[in-house]
């Protein structure tokens, strides 16, 4: 993103020579052009002139110009904080969620949460006008302060950003994209639908600036332009929830990636009108949880192969990262993340994230607007990484919302998913009952250890049947999300991080073999075979200078090192030093068939 970045800092900061600078009539004299001669200094229209303007020594100039340039950082400075505020309160009101509850045909009621502004509009309107607050914000002040005359930069300031949004932005998406990966448009239609109406714009403005009254303005040309929004907007709107091609089906929920419909229980005639139907580019929500979760264990097996020591806590946050870092962010991200980088407030937005992510899920859902009879029940935390050797264990649910001093009741029960019960850990089933006033209820899981190498493996618990037992008043249990918690096992028996013991060894060419030694760190469980090969650097291989060598380093259980040896040459003639290198390739386990790509390690030897 920095060239973006870049490309806007400096297009502002023209604007703002121009906006702050003294401005000079645009007209021929003589049949030259002004900035040929010398022209008088005039007011700016938000910094008066500076007297005297006339007769000033170089010097002079020099400290003027140092002050204006100092009054433009800090101007520009003061529109990005603006700006950045601006944006943080729109994403604050397009982030919006509202509640949907359907009911399972299994009688279960889930809620599901969906965003109340449609992606699509926010974009075209609230993200678009926060995005270009900067450059509308000068248009309007130079307009006010030239008697709504046309001055230096006119209608520039917001054709250009569009200008740069459509061509600059996107050209640079195309071509930063890396070798041999592709990127596919999400909302195609809608791409094509707005592209034209910027193609759109772009020919209306010459017609009503060159063409239908030269010079000027009309009113009626001003309202046709104004009207064609809403139009944008709609066409847009309708692209992308396809509205008019397909059929509503009433009291049907479709989920996202699923045939089949969930009925809605007719007993709850408040929640019919939320549940009626919800519009297709907001079923991808229904299931994000859940892609987060798995995304989340993806992300931590990934973080494991590459930091097999890495301490727990880190682990964590590691993952958080990469999975937010991966997840799709809006324009306002990008935009206030270039703000707060420029002005050295760093990655502000990522670490708020990711500290919202890390604290406890009941303060999220009290923020929540529920009825006061709903309690809702899920885990917290939804997630859990634990090593092989815990032993035991404890899962948290909680509850909040509703009569507290209710007696309710909810079901438990582990699902396998890469650990395997009875083999990975005990499984579990039973009833957790909150009695009056206890919010938090736990039990316990226990991980079986064992001494064989595995992948890191997780498996879920899940939530269901809650049930009122006993309560005073009408109450209505809901399970809402985490209603699975993850249970991600880390294997303490790691084969190991295999490499050499010295970066670079020298060996006589009298010596006649060269033995280089390879350790094997942070774990030594199972047989691995470690492949490696001989690399021509000055020194030719194929028993010229030493005799080429390929072969498998099989380290045994327990094995913590092992050798290679390499023949050298001794052709008895003078020369200078000559080096090869030895390669380790990807260590593989001996009872494992899957092929690993060749990533290998550098071993240099001067001889």
């Amino acid at each position: 993103m920095w060239p973006m970045t870049t490309l806007r800092f400096l297009l502002l900061i023209l604007i703002f020579v121009v906006l702050v600078y003294p401005s000079t009539e645009d007209k021929l004299i003589n049949g030259t052009c002004p900035s040929s001669k010398k022209t008088a200094c005039v007011d700016g229209i938000l910094i008066r002139k500076w007297e005297p303007s006339t007769g000033l020594s170089v010097g002079d100039k020099l400290a003027r110009a140092t002050i204006y340039f100092a009054c433009l950082l800090y101007l520009f400075l003061g529109v990005s904080i603006i700006a950045d505020r601006f944006m943080a309160a729109i994403e604050v009101i397009t982030s919006k969620e509202k509640e949907v509850k359907v009911r399972k045909k299994n009688g279960e009621v889930q809620t599901i949460y969906v965003r109340i502004w449609n992606t699509t509009v926010s974009n075209l309107t609230l993200m678009a006008l926060g995005s270009s607050a900067p450059e509308i914000l000068l248009s309007v002040i130079e307009i006010i302060g030239k008697n709504f005359e046309a001055g230096d930069l006119g209608p520039g300031t917001i054709v250009g950003s569009a200008a740069f949004n459509l061509f600059v932005i996107i050209g640079i998406c195309v071509l930063v994209i890396p070798e041999g990966e592709v990127r596919r448009i999400k909302h195609l239609s809608v791409f094509f639908i707005t592209a034209s109406w910027s193609i759109f714009a772009y020919l209306w403005l010459y017609l009503i600036i060159a063409a239908f009254s030269p010079g000027v303005v009309e009113i009626w040309e001003a309202l046709l332009t104004f009207i064609f929004f809403p139009i944008i907007v709609i066409c847009a709107y309708i692209a992308d929830t396809k509205i008019f091609f397909r059929k509503f089906l009433k009291k049907k929920f479709r989920a996202a990636g699923r045939l089949k419909s969930i009925d809605i229980d007719a007993e709850y005639p408040n929640h019919t009108e939320e549940v009626t139907y919800v519009p297709e580019s907001d079923e991808n929500q229904v299931s994000e949880f859940e892609r987060t979760r798995l995304n989340y264990v993806d992300a931590i097996k990934e973080i494991r192969k590459k930091n097999p020591n890495i301490d727990m806590k880190q682990l964590e946050e590691m993952a958080q990262l990469d999975v937010l870092s991966k997840g799709p962010k809006s324009r306002a991200f990008y935009r206030m993340q270039a703000t707060r980088q420029l002005t050295g407030s760093g990655n502000v937005i990522k670490k708020a994230k990711v500290e919202r992510r890390m604290s406890s899920d009941d303060q999220r859902m009290e923020s929540e607007s529920y009825a006061p009879h709903v309690q809702r029940i899920f885990f917290n935390p939804g997630h859990y990484t634990v090593m092989e050797n815990v032993g035991t264990f404890p899962i948290t649910v909680s509850r909040v919302g509703g009569d507290l001093d209710a007696v309710v009741s909810v079901k438990y029960s582990t699902v396998d998913g890469t650990a395997v019960a009875d083999e990975d850990y005990v499984p579990v089933s039973g009833v957790l009952v909150f009695r009056a006033g206890e919010t938090h209820k736990q039990f316990s899981i226990t991980i079986i250890d064992d001494d064989i190498f595995e992948e890191d493996e997780h498996f879920t618990v899940i939530l269901t049947d809650p049930t009122v037992v006993h309560s005073n008043t009408f109450l209505e249990p809901l399970l809402v999300e985490p209603t699975k918690a993850t249970i991600m096992v880390l294997d303490d028996d790691h084969s190991g991080v295999f490499h050499f013991e010295q970066q670079a060894i020298s060996a006589p060419e009298s010596c006649e073999y060269a033995e280089l030694k390879v350790l094997r760190d942070s774990g030594c469980r199972g047989i691995v075979r470690v492949p490696y090969q001989t690399i021509e650097g000055s020194a030719k291989g194929g028993g010229k200078d030493y005799e080429d060598a390929i072969g498998y380093l099989e380290f045994q259980n327990d094995q913590t090192e092992a050798t290679i040896r390499v023949r050298v040459v001794d052709d008895n003639d003078y020369e200078k030093s000559e080096f090869f290198f030895v390669q380790l390739g990807e260590p593989q386990l001996v009872d494992k068939d899957e092929e690993h790509e060749q990533k290998f390690m550098k071993k240099m030897i001067k001889i």
